[in-house]
């Protein structure tokens, strides 16, 4: 009866241990294939919530402006971009194998067609498009990373960049990135007089428009990260990219101690610039009727990077706000 019961016990154990074997191998198979497939894609969030993400992606398409400079100084290929909107001196202009989509105004989308991409990182003035992408290049991931109205434009520069170093596996340069970011506002911050009041303008064609504090996708955002005192509100202010209409008298009248400025013409070739152009310096410190304002007679305009109407990434903020600065320092 002993020897029966022990042979009975012995042969559970080789049929236990015979089991446990065989769910061990399919457990480790199901992870190595769970492993393999997770290789492929991985998962990141966008405007319109989670994405999967080809990893790597083997054809980039990007419209885009904020995510130009990012991509170009990652050495991230293209094979089709709005190679019209990005400034001179990004690589991509220099690359005729990338297939030029145009501008916003008159693009050629169909040639995303021929780019065969599995990834698209849409945005800006190519956002109006997106629908029109996803019909072309059905296989797809489009990617929408603008700046979300109902949040900090600060932190949204950020999660851009986050989630670009996420799809392309540079995490440390994104890092970076946001951590100059970072600083550039605290320098920014300490070196700005809370009493000083601060005027945003964007000069375009020689002409002279105003940029509300909040409003707007360039100047405006500043007032908020910066905490500045406004010299000038004025109600139902537009987001039009070449500010809204004002009168140097108003300008003057407001007095203001401080100007930010962004010259819209800048980023353009001389040819393909508006007739009448000017230098924002020469539109606003030769101007008489604004001789005796604050901000022109202490130096304190602050201008934007020249190519920033075509180049509002995080790079393009963080020398502003650099400068800013400078500017404030007295360097």
């Amino acid at each position: 009866m002993v020897s029966t019961r022990l042979q009975l016990s012995a042969l559970a154990g080789v049929v236990a241990l015979t089991l446990a074997g065989c769910g061990s191998s399919g457990s480790d198979e199901n992870k190595a294939s769970a492993e393999d497939s997770g290789s492929n894609t991985i998962e990141v969030e966008d405007n319109s919530g989670k994405q999967t993400v080809a990893n790597p992606p083997e054809s980039v398409v990007a419209t885009d402006n904020r995510t130009f400079e990012t991509l170009d100084t990652w050495g991230i290929e293209l094979s089709a971009g709005a190679v019209s909107l990005m400034p001179d001196d990004l690589s991509y202009t220099k690359d005729d194998s990338i297939l030029d989509l145009g501008s916003h105004r008159e693009p050629d989308l169909e040639k995303v067609v021929e780019a065969k991409p599995d990834l698209i990182i849409n945005g800006q003035r190519f956002s109006q498009y997106h629908d029109d992408l996803a019909k072309l290049a059905p296989d797809a991931t489009i990617l929408e990373l603008d700046p979300r109205d109902d949040e900090p434009f600060d932190d949204e520069l950020k999660r851009q960049t986050t989630v670009l170093g996420e799809v392309f596996g540079k995490q440390d340069e994104a890092k970076k990135l946001i951590e100059d970011f970072d600083a550039s506002i605290e320098r920014a911050r300490s070196a700005y007089d809370e009493n000083d009041k601060a005027m945003g303008l964007i000069t375009s064609a020689g002409d002279i428009g105003y940029s509300a504090p909040s409003v707007g996708r360039t100047v405006g955002p500043v007032f908020d990260i910066l905490d500045l005192n406004p010299a000038l509100e004025v109600e139902e202010s537009s987001e039009d990219h070449q500010g809204d209409d004002v009168s140097v008298e108003a300008i003057a009248d407001s007095n203001p101690d401080l100007m930010l400025v962004m010259d819209r013409d800048a980023s353009f070739a001389p040819e393909d610039r508006d007739e009448g152009s000017a230098p924002a310096a020469e539109v606003l410190e030769d101007s008489e009727a604004l001789k005796d304002v604050p901000a022109i007679k202490d130096d304190k305009i602050v201008y934007f990077p020249e190519d920033t109407y075509l180049n509002e990434g995080i790079q393009t903020y963080t020398e502003f706000f650099n400068s800013f600065a400078d500017k404030l320092e007295g360097k």
